[in-house]
Formats: C-alpha cells, structure tokens, sequence
C-alpha cells in the first residue's frame, strides 16, 4: 500500500508546497493535540473496562463463592476474546477505516458495560465479558494504526507512548475507583461506576478526534488478509516484537491478577479499598510509556528493552518481601520497566511495518493479550500451588526469555553491520 507523501510528490511539482491538509501531523499542531486527547480518552476507558474485574477478584471470590482461578476468567476471557477477535477487526478496519473501528468498538464497549453489573451470576459475568473482550479489540491495533497514518514517522514512538499512557491512567483509574465503590457498596455498584466513566471518556473522544487524512483502504477479502498475516508471521523481526509484548504482559498479567489476593491475606490484610488504592502505581507507567521516545534516543530501541526487562525483574523480585512498602516499591519498577517495554515493543511494530500496518499492529495484540489470559490464569494457578513465589518465578522465566530474545536481535544486528562493512571494503 503506497504511502500518502509518494503520492503527493507524484501528483505536484517537486518545488511546489504540500498543502497543510495532505502534510501528517507534529507535535506543535492543534489536530495532533486533539489526536492525542481522544486517543488517551479511549485509552483510559478501553484499560478500564478490559480489566474492571481485576482489582475485585476477593470481591467475587467470596460474594459468589467461587475459587481464585474461577473468578480470574473473568479477566483472562476478556483478554483471551480480545486476542481472537483482533485480527479480524483489523480487516475491517482496512475498509471502513481506523476512525470508523474506533468509534464501533468503544461505543460497543461502554454499551455491554452497562449491562454488566445485572450479571446473575459469575457464568453470566464471564460470557459478557467475553463479549466485551471483542467489541474491545477494534480499539487498540486501530489506535495505534490511526497514529501510524497521521503522525510524522519521527514523533510516532511518542505518541503512540501518549496513548499507551492513556491505557495506563485507565487501568489505574478503574482499579481505584472498583476498589473504594465495591468496599462501600460491593461489586456490582464498582462495575456500574466503571461504565459510567467509559461512558464520559466515550463523549470526550467523540467530541476530539480529528478526521483522517491519510488512511488509504487495503485489500478487502480473506485471502489477502491471510497473505498480509503470514507475511508478518514469516517475518523475524515481526515475530520476535510479538514474542517480547507476549512475555511482557505474561508478567503484568499474572502480577497484577493476583496482587490483590495477596495483599488481602496475611501478613498486610488490606481492605478492598486499599487494595483498589494501590494501583496508583499505574500513573508511574503513564510516564515511562510517554517517556519512552526519549529513552530511544538515549539507549535505542533494543538498549530500552534491556532497560525495561532488567527494571521490572527487579521489582518482581522485590515483591517477594513481607514488608508493605518493599512490596510497593516493588510495582513501582515493575510497573515502569512493563509500560517502556510495551511502547517500545508496540512502537517498533508499526513502525517496521512497510505494508498491511493493522494487521502488523493487530497480531502484536493478539499476542500482548493472549500474553495477559496466560499470565492471568499461570499466575492464578501459581499462586495456588506456592504461593506468591510462585508468581514470582513464572514472572522472572518470561522476563530472562525477553532478555534472550534481545540478545539475539543485538548480535544479529551486530552481525549484518559486520557483513556489509566487509562487503562495502
């Protein structure tokens, strides 16, 4: 699919000026600025909503008497849905545009979010959730996708790290307020608050996001949806970014799902309140996510991975303590070292995509979600069988396979520059 600015330069003199209409869009401009504020809109009500249920796991364990693992998939169907219906609504979003999925996708949401707190029961709940698993997945490939088309390729890395920090004041956001509503009033009066505030959020990317100027339709049909698949698919640096957002989320996954378990039991024994409050914490990931171009240009794309792993190995690690403040210590570095990772990791996606960018974007979703559903239901499963430390050793085996991953990316790389400096002599 040619790029607009090839087009522009075929249809105009080479002197003549671009019209401001066809040029995509820099941080000083008012569009990128509105952009960004509807974009962090769906951003902070997609996390919210995709993980509302999180933070209530001692809620519905014992309001519904089911067990831990149970009550998890109502957190890893959502994910897991949002992993299968992603690539498929990245071929809509082809023919009807980022903006169009965008709208559908969050308006669908918020709509199944006011149904959800009726749930009769945790069978219902999980089956709805499910649903909003899917009608969320046009929402974050399309995001990033909508980014890609508009924004100057150098100012990408920063916004689509502006838009990863929207997912994590929305994750923060929601925990929170689950948290204080449900210790007050119970479970279903935290899921209706979350449905209000995607309801708001909803309004305020209506009411903010610019038209699209550069979106060019790609080719309609399953066949050549499933030759731009394995064309990413084949493709090894593609596939080594998916593998990195994967184990990422395995480890926020399976910590984040079962922090609250632990910080109910002995020897913190928080309330449901105070356990919402901790993910505050998210706001940390809102500034390494935005931060993460910088850190690019500092260390490079691979040299941030690095960072990022050896950070969130770190706080995993000081998580095992049994003292409060250690603890959140803990998911503070981890917090930060998962959000620059997965800016980094989603950011290089779009960027090495030359063609069939959704798709590109939206199997790096399926894999960070299937990432979450795994590390959801392991970190349940590990929790039960040893405890926290088992969470922790889940966690530190995916964050050593990110590590190796890397490793392997830097010595090719280091490689091919030998190869054609040879070959250049």
């Amino acid at each position: 699919m040619p790029a607009e600015p090839v087009r522009v330069a075929a249809e105009r003199p080479a002197d003549a000026p671009v019209p401001s209409s066809l040029t995509k869009l820099t941080p000083g401009d008012a569009g990128y600025r509105r952009m960004i504020l509807a974009l962090f809109a769906a951003g902070t009500a997609t996390f919210a909503l995709l993980f509302s249920t999180q933070a209530l796991l001692p809620a519905l364990t014992g309001e519904l008497h089911v067990s831990a693992s149970t009550a998890s998939w109502t957190v890893s169907a959502t994910t897991l849905a949002l992993a299968l219906a992603v690539v498929p609504l990245s071929l809509v979003s082809e023919r009807v545009g980022r903006r169009a999925m965008l709208s559908y996708g969050l308006t669908a949401a918020v709509a199944l979010a006011l149904v959800i707190p009726f749930a009769p029961g945790v069978d219902t709940l999980i089956v709805l959730r499910a649903l909003q698993g899917v009608a969320i997945a046009g929402i974050p490939a399309s995001g990033i996708a909508f980014i890609a088309d508009e924004v100057e390729q150098k100012y990408v890395i920063g916004a689509i790290g502006l838009f990863v920090a929207g997912n994590s004041v929305g994750g923060m956001t929601g925990r929170i307020l689950t948290g204080w509503v449900a210790d007050a009033w119970g479970w279903r009066a935290a899921l209706a608050a979350v449905a209000v505030l995607s309801v708001l959020c909803a309004a305020l990317f209506r009411a903010t996001l610019p038209r699209a100027r550069h979106f060019t339709p790609g080719p309609a049909g399953t066949r050549a949806m499933l030759a731009t698949v394995r064309g990413h698919l084949t493709d090894g640096l593609m596939v080594r970014l998916y593998a990195i957002g994967a184990l990422f989320m395995t480890v926020f996954g399976s910590v984040y799902t079962v922090i609250g378990l632990r910080l109910a039991g002995e020897p913190f024994g928080l309330s449901q309140g105070l356990i919402g409050s901790v993910f505050v914490i998210y706001l940390v990931g809102t500034v390494s996510s935005a931060a993460a171009g910088r850190f690019v240009g500092l260390l490079g794309r691979r040299g941030t991975l690095y960072a990022a792993a050896l950070t969130t190995a770190a706080g995993l690690l000081l998580t095992s303590s049994g003292t409060l403040y250690v603890v959140l210590l803990g998911l503070v570095l981890l917090t930060a070292g998962f959000f620059a990772g997965h800016a980094v990791a989603s950011a290089s996606v779009s960027r090495a995509a030359t063609e069939g960018r959704a798709q590109a974007t939206a199997l790096y979703q399926v894999a960070y979600y299937a990432g979450s559903s795994v590390g959801a239901t392991l970190g349940a499963i590990a929790f039960h069988a040893a405890a926290w430390d088992g969470v922790v050793v889940l966690g530190l085996v995916a964050l050593v396979a990110i590590g190796g991953i890397t490793l392997y990316a830097t010595r090719k790389a280091v490689t091919e520059r030998r190869t054609v400096a040879v070959a250049g002599r």
